[in-house]
């Protein structure tokens, strides 16, 4: 079996990360959101020895959100100056396709639909057409602030205040381009698993179901299909707690990030103890936990082919501090994975 390796990209953003993402076709392009207005390409293949900034493309106000489009040379942001921003990675044009009323934390693409969905904290989603980017997008107001969304090949989950969860389909959003309709209503709206508020959200790579974390350590997995079967499964487990220096209890930190493997379906958390755990969904167990890092865990993903897992690291909010910055303490590791590192415990 492959040894598994891990090295730093050079050099890293100059300050907080709010969000990775690999291309969809080649596993060694990534892309880094930061609060220094910037996006950040890398070639994560050269290891430790090498530089692997690619390119830098500067935005108007802090990212809050990065994904890619139909390509690798196409990518979307979310930014706090309320613009949703078509970035044209091989010639760095950015093209505002829309603006909300608030910040945009959340942008998320689906290639098969050709639909890009937008989340406002102005409690609002965009969802554009992609197939006719001169059409204005439909705007679908949600019943609380987004804090995280998630598109599986069938639906876009939709983490919210209130511990208010909306699961939209996505062919039901490709017709309303078709039907001229600006009314689209969730295909389900559910009350989270979790008592606190929602920290992150992915779904599964099978288009099953999807996993959430809060900010109170815990994390819940369920699946799309309403019956009872499927909702007997559902379950949350406590994790990234640290005992008390006292000895008194756990410190409990926020669950900030979560990946799924495209390959063997299992996830990735990463939190606010500065520590990334595999685990199975199916088996409901942890399959590993990688060592501290010096700050918090922002942001995972795992590369398409699943042979590298990316982590945003950068001080949170844990300690308590009045003036953040994250300047001079971001860093992005790579985990080049093992060969059976992320399997689940049952696969074959």
């Amino acid at each position: 079996m492959a040894p598994a390796t891990q090295y730093e990209l050079s050099p890293p953003p100059g300050d907080a990360v709010s969000a990775i993402a690999f291309a969809p076709v080649s596993p060694t392009k990534l892309l880094v959101a930061s609060w220094d207005k910037k996006v950040y390409s890398y070639d994560v293949s050269g290891g430790a020895d090498e530089k692997s900034l690619l390119k830098t493309y500067e935005l108007r106000a802090p990212v809050l959100d990065v994904c890619f489009g139909a390509d690798d040379d196409e990518a979307f942001t979310g930014t706090v100056d309320c613009g949703v921003n078509r970035l044209n990675l091989a010639t760095g044009e950015t093209t505002l396709l829309s603006k909300h009323q608030a910040p945009v934390r959340c942008v998320v693409y689906s290639r098969d639909h050709a639909i890009l969905v937008s989340a406002s904290w102005d409690c609002s989603l965009h969802i554009h057409n992609l197939n006719d980017p001169s059409s204005e997008p439909v705007r679908i107001p949600l019943p609380g602030k987004p804090h995280s969304v998630a598109a599986s090949p069938s639906k876009v989950v939709v983490a919210m205040t209130g511990r208010i969860m909306n699961i939209y389909d996505l062919n039901a959003m490709a017709d309303l381009f078709a039907s001229g309709s600006q009314d689209l209503k969730p295909w389900q709206q559910r009350e989270s698993s979790l008592r606190f508020l929602t920290r992150a959200v992915a779904c599964m790579p099978n288009d099953a179901g999807y996993a959430t974390s809060s900010i109170e350590g815990r994390v819940a997995v369920e699946w799309f299909e309403d019956t009872d079967e499927s909702q007997a499964r559902k379950f949350a487990f406590k994790c990234h707690r640290q005992p008390a220096p006292d000895g008194d209890g756990d410190i409990v930190y926020p669950v900030n990030a979560l990946a799924f493997h495209p390959v063997h379906g299992t996830f990735a958390s990463g939190g606010g103890d500065g520590t990334v755990a595999l685990w199975d969904a199916v088996a409901k167990r942890r399959l590993k936990q990688y060592q501290k890092f010096p700050n918090s865990v922002a942001a995972l993903a795992f590369s398409s082919d699943g042979k590298y897992l990316a982590i945003g690291v950068c001080p949170g909010f844990e300690t308590g501090q009045d003036d953040y910055s994250g300047e001079g303490q971001t860093s992005i590791l790579i985990r080049e994975l093992g060969d059976n590192e992320a399997k689940g415990k049952g696969a074959k």
